[in-house]
């Protein structure tokens, strides 16, 4: 077990490394210092020497990947490639052009993020399974084919009808819940209720596809033959044996919003006004503040390898001839 890990955390390194050159050369080399500068002054002609001043306040002056002017290790950390790349392998993200720290930003986003990704990501699984195990109980009938017109109903519509359906019914018709704003401990729970509730809705008709077709590959093996032929109910064959072996791709539908959880989601947390790390990012790309969208787009890569990891070792807890791949 210690050695498949192991043999995962090796297979990451690189794949980090090379994302993260990636989003260095989209945004120093593609999109240069100067072609920076010129979107955020936001004038036609700006001289010269506002650009490089704007380029001096952010540590852009400096050359992108050797400073032949150094001497020594000077060479490599006196570098924009360094100070703005490298650095961020060690939770250094800088400053945004604010001046606030992007790390303490994050941290303190991380929170309402959570609060409600966790419970929609929870409760959004167990409802979505739940109605698939229904619908494939009674596959076949008016009521199967009721459920899957209704999942591609739901799938057909875009998420913002969902947002801005649920704003005007819940809060501003049935005045439930507020309509917006954020507030931490137990009186965060009537901000979070909408936004988790809709969160569940607008995803449910396409996960519950999704893991009904599982569901309907799994029940047409052997093993579930040979558990009815035991005499097994029906609910059991389902529960216990069809549930169990379809394990391994419903954790694989479940690794792609495992960066969600921390990220946030952007429409949400936008239209909600909460406070958090997707908020956060849809401001630092409308201010056009790159350090801030550049430190996203990093945690966001390692997020995403870190849910895949992760996935790799449960599906040893579920499969172990896994670990002998």
């Amino acid at each position: 077990m210690l050695a498949y890990i192991v043999r995962r955390l090796l297979y990451a390194i690189p794949i980090l490394i090379g994302v993260n050159l990636i989003t260095f050369a989209l945004f120093f080399v593609v999109n240069t210092p100067d072609d920076m500068a010129r979107m955020q002054l936001g004038v036609k002609r700006v001289t010269p020497e506002a650009i490089q001043k704007w380029k001096a306040e952010r540590g852009y002056d400096r050359p992108l990947i050797w400073n032949a002017q150094a001497s020594g290790a000077d060479r490599l950390t006196a570098t924009i490639f360094f100070d703005k790349s490298v650095r961020m392998f060690a939770g250094d993200f800088g400053r945004a052009d604010d001046g606030r720290d992007i790390a303490r930003e994050i941290s303190l986003r991380m929170g309402p993020s959570l609060a409600i990704a966790v419970p929609t990501f929870v409760l959004g699984l167990l409802a979505a399974i739940s109605f698939a195990l229904l619908l494939v109980f009674f596959r076949a009938t008016a009521l199967d084919f009721a459920g899957v017109v209704l999942c591609v109903a739901m799938m057909s519509i875009s998420g913002l009808f969902y947002i801005i359906g649920g704003q005007w019914l819940v809060s501003k018709m049935w005045h439930l819940v507020p309509i917006s704003g954020y507030a931490g401990g137990f009186e965060g729970t009537r901000f979070l209720f909408l936004p988790v509730l809709i969160g569940v809705i607008g995803g449910i008709g396409g996960a519950t596809r999704w893991y009904r077709t599982i569901f309907l590959e799994e029940i047409s093996r052997d093993y579930v033959r040979t558990a009815r032929a035991k005499g097994l109910a029906e609910r059991v064959v389902l529960f216990r044996h069809v549930l169990g072996n379809a394990m391994i791709p419903i954790l694989t539908g479940a690794v792609v919003v495992i960066p969600s959880l921390f990220m946030g989601s952007l429409l949400t947390e936008s239209f909600f006004g909460i406070p958090g790390l997707g908020s956060y990012t849809i401001d630092a790309i409308n201010a056009q503040d790159f350090a801030v969208v550049r430190a996203m787009v990093f945690i966001g890569s390692v997020l995403y390898i870190v849910g895949l990891l992760a996935t790799d070792i449960s599906y040893t807890l579920v499969d172990p001839r896994v670990r002998l791949q």
